[in-house]
C-alpha cells in the first residue's frame, strides 16, 4: 500500500516531539523524500524504511530547516555501503546551492561514492519533475522568500492524489495545484510575509474543493495550541482537519 509518512512537521524551530518539516513518499517499489532535515536516515528507520529503498529527494526550497539534513543523508548512505544512484530533484536555484554546499564538504573526495545525479525542474505551473510505478509529481511555484515549490502527487493505480503547499503565502496558484485533490497538506507557520496562518490554509482548501485538509510547518511553543490551530482551520474549511504529527503515516486510500 502506497503511503505518506511525516518525518517532521515544526516550522523553522525544532522542539520537543516535531523536527522540520518534511517527509517520505512510500510505495510498493520504491520511495521519494521530500525535503531533508534532521538527521534523516535516523528518521527513515523509525519510519520502517531503509536508505537504499529511496532513490529520489525532491527538494522544495533551500532553506536551512528543509535541506539541513542533506550533508548527513549523503555521507551516511556512503558510509553504509550505497551503491545505487541517488537523484536529486529541484529548481536551480535548490540544485545550484545543493551542489555548492557538497563541494565544501569535499565530498568528491568521497572515495567509492555512489552516483548522485541532479535533476532542474521547469519552473512553470504543473511541471513535470518524477515518475516511478508507484507516484507521478508535478510541481508549481509558490510565493515564499526564495524560490520554492509545491507539489501535487498521484498515487499511481490509486486514483488518489496528496498536494502539498510547501511554505507559501496563501495564492491561488496553490488552490489550482490542489484542485480536487483528496489531501492538501498546507503550512500554518502564521502571519508572517512567505507563509500562511492556519485559516488562510483552510481557505486555500476550500477553494481547491479538497477532502482533507492537514496542517504542517507549525509551532506549538509558544501560546498556540492545537485546539486553536484546527478550531481557526475549521472555520474556513468545511472538511476533515487534522494536524500532521511527526512519523504519522496516510495511506493512498479513499475511506
Amino acid at each position: 500500500m502506497k503511503k505518506l509518512i511525516f518525518l517532521g512537521t515544526a516550522s523553522a524551530v525544532a522542539y520537543e516531539g516535531h523536527e522540520n518539516s518534511f517527509f517520505v513518499l512510500e510505495g510498493d517499489s520504491s520511495a521519494v523524500l521530500i525535503d531533508c532535515a534532521a538527521r534523516p536516515l535516523r528518521r527513515l528507520q523509525e519510519a520502517g524504511i531503509h536508505f537504499d529503498a529511496v532513490n529520489d529527494l525532491i527538494i522544495t526550497h533551500f532553506h536551512p530547516d528543509h535541506v539541513s539534513g542533506l550533508p548527513n543523508l549523503l555521507m551516511d548512505m556512503w558510509l553504509l555501503g550505497r551503491k545505487a544512484d541517488f537523484h536529486i530533484h529541484g529548481n536551480s536555484h535548490s540544485i545550484n546551492r545543493t551542489q555548492i554546499m557538497m563541494d565544501l564538504f569535499e565530498w568528491d573526495s568521497w572515495a567509492g561514492m555512489y552516483p548522485v545525479i541532479f535533476h532542474e525542474i521547469l519552473v512553470k505551473e504543473f511541471a513535470p519533475v518524477l515518475e516511478t510505478p508507484d507516484f507521478r509529481i508535478h510541481s508549481s511555484p509558490v510565493e515564499h522568500m526564495i524560490p520554492t515549490l509545491g507539489l501535487r502527487v498521484e498515487c499511481r493505480g490509486e486514483e488518489y492524489i496528496l498536494a502539498y503547499s510547501s511554505d507559501t503565502n496563501p495564492i491561488e496558484d496553490t488552490a489550482r495545484l490542489a484542485a480536487g485533490a483528496d489531501i492538501l497538506i498546507h503550512e500554518a507557520a502564521g502571519a508572517a510575509d512567505g507563509h500562511s496562518t492556519a485559516a488562510e490554509a483552510g481557505e486555500i482548501a476550500a477553494r481547491a474543493g479538497v477532502n482533507t485538509l492537514y496542517l504542517i510547518h507549525y509551532s506549538l511553543r509558544e501560546e498556540t495550541t492545537e485546539e486553536t490551530l484546527l478550531a481557526a482551520a475549521k472555520k474556513t474549511f468545511p472538511g476533515k482537519v487534522f494536524l500532521a504529527e511527526d512519523l504519522l503515516a496516510i495511506e493512498c486510500k479513499r475511506d
